[in-house]
């Protein structure tokens, strides 16, 4: 799928965003929010923590919207079994798409074999359960070198996307590393943004960079101010006061 800032519809739009509500301080009550702040915008998914993922599955199943959720969050160290158990689980409670964070520590050590058999074990699971498999590298604690490795190991393990970052570490997505990743995989493999995205220029920017899916609490901000522009009014700037993590 291309998408191009100047072209890109309000619906298209919409459909690039996964709603996070990951914080670890979130209630039960504001993932309700956050759902039915989804479902009113049509967003992709609304991404989860595991023990939301009925919760969210409840709340959307009158919508057009996703759960998804995360698996080995937010460090990537879990031994594989414990990732594989924890996609079945999700998807058991309803989750259709898995964002799994890469065993940073072993890609970092080039322990390559394993990193791609820890994606491919989840991939697998996931696949033969029909839900999709984003790999989350988190950039900040890796080199160029590292990264493309990454995109090379996610798309021989069958990843659907290789995604920047989990939201959480010093620094997220960055137009550079986006083209980097997007050069490095095939079109097979989509590109997600995590990280800092929090207004309609900066998602434009990502999109043109080769981005399909981005990561965002600023969700009602960002699909608002598309379509006051749309209609020509004037667009005031707002705090994004939405619940989340990236």
């Amino acid at each position: 799928m291309t998408l191009s800032s100047k072209t890109i519809t309000y619906e298209q739009l919409a459909k690039v965003i996964d709603h996070s509500l990951l914080r670890p301080e979130l209630t039960e009550a504001d993932v309700i929010a956050g759902c039915q702040l989804a479902a009113k915008y049509h967003t992709a998914t609304v991404c989860v923590k595991p023990c939301h993922v009925k919760l969210a599955a409840e709340q959307l199943k009158d919508s057009d919207v996703v759960v998804s959720t995360v698996v080995g969050f937010p460090h990537g160290s879990n031994l594989t079994e414990i990732k594989v158990a924890e996609a079945h689980k999700a998807m058991d409670d309803g989750a259709l798409e898995l964002d799994m964070v890469l065993n940073i520590g072993q890609l970092r050590s080039g322990k390559h074999d394993y990193v791609r058999e820890d994606i491919k074990e989840v991939c697998d699971a996931a696949h033969a359960r029909g839900a999709k498999v984003k790999v989350i590298f988190e950039n900040a604690y890796l080199n160029d070198e590292e990264k493309v490795t990454a995109c090379k190991l996610c798309e021989a393990a069958g990843a659907d996307w290789v995604k920047t970052s989990t939201g959480f570490a010093p620094s997220g997505a960055t137009l550079e590393d986006l083209r980097l990743m997007r050069a490095n995989v095939s079109e097979k493999v989509q590109v997600k943004a995590a990280g800092g995205v929090r207004t309609l220029a900066g998602i434009l920017d990502v999109i043109d960079a080769g981005v399909t899916r981005c990561g965002a609490t600023a969700t009602a901000v960002i699909l608002d101010d598309f379509k006051a522009q749309q209609e020509g009014k004037k667009v005031e700037a707002k705090p994004d006061a939405t619940p989340g993590a990236y």
